[in-house]
């Protein structure tokens, strides 16, 4: 149950597309401050939902959500989001990108001030030689990492992940994920993110959130809904070549696939 001095507050949150088959009810979960949180699940089980409701993209049927003592209400520039395609503005460069962002974010900088805030951000993910390059000019790891840097530029209290890698290959998608984590620990940032990968949950979360599809039983029709939460008892300090090597890790991830495989019920919607 949510915890009155978290960060982050989701309580009974429910979202029906169909009269009385609601995708998932009775959700509630916290963030605390500087806390990396993941959510899995199948397909259909309404995970992009949740996230789309806490970045204000959608209304939640039921239930309410609270972000630092604030219940939230729309978008909102205190939540960064990225999506698993990079929604870069295809004619404007890298640096462009980020600066329209950062401008609605402090409309009374001078173009010196967001300029130099953007390259900071720019440098961060490693593309300061691209920065005057188009989305066109660039790799689908480079796009990611400007939407990455867009993100963190605008200093929002929490970051909104939707599978941002999931489009990416192994290598280029290990890469960023190192990334992300260096950026995570020296900003502190608070993340709630999507993910199908069981090993990128393990990797990056501090808590993994286990969640399962509605369906039909003999006594009606059960939503979906947060089946588990589970806390990632490895060293946070992990890294992806030493995780399979850590006490615990195996034994974390059968937990996982096991949950995936026998318990969360893959079909409904």
């Amino acid at each position: 149950m949510p915890v009155a001095n978290a960060f982050l507050k989701v309580e009974n949150l429910a979202r029906s597309f169909v009269l009385e088959r609601p995708v998932f009810a009775g959700v509630n979960f916290t963030l605390d401050r500087g806390e990396f949180v993941c959510i899995i699940g199948h397909s259909g089980c309404g995970k992009t939902t949740i996230l789309n409701v806490l970045a204000g993209l959608d209304q939640a049927s039921e239930g309410h959500v609270f972000m630092d003592g604030r219940e939230l209400a729309g978008p909102g520039l205190e939540r960064g989001v990225v999506f698993q395609s990079h929604a870069l503005m295809p004619w404007l460069t890298v640096r462009r990108n980020i600066a329209f962002a950062v401008e609605s974010r402090w409309p009374d900088w001078s173009r010196a001030q967001v300029d130099a805030h953007v390259r900071t951000f720019v440098e961060m993910v490693g593309l300061g030689a691209a920065i005057d390059r188009k989305p066109s000019e660039l790799s689908g790891g480079m796009k990611q990492r400007v939407g990455i840097a867009r993100a963190f530029a605008i200093q929002p209290k929490m970051l909104l992940l939707d599978e941002p890698f999931g489009a990416l290959d192994a290598l280029t998608r290990g890469t960023i994920q190192d990334e992300l984590m260096a950026i995570v620990r020296e900003t502190r940032q608070t993340v709630f993110m999507i993910t199908h990968d069981v090993d990128e949950a393990i990797l990056l979360a501090d808590r993994i959130l286990l969640m399962s599809n509605g369906h039909d039983t003999a006594g009606g029709y059960v939503p979906g809904g947060i089946a588990e939460v589970v806390a990632n008892p490895l060293p946070r300090e992990r890294t992806r070549a030493g995780l399979h090597h850590l006490p615990g890790y195996y034994e974390l991830r059968n937990h996982i696939v096991d949950f995936l495989v026998t318990r969360a019920r893959a079909g409904g919607r």
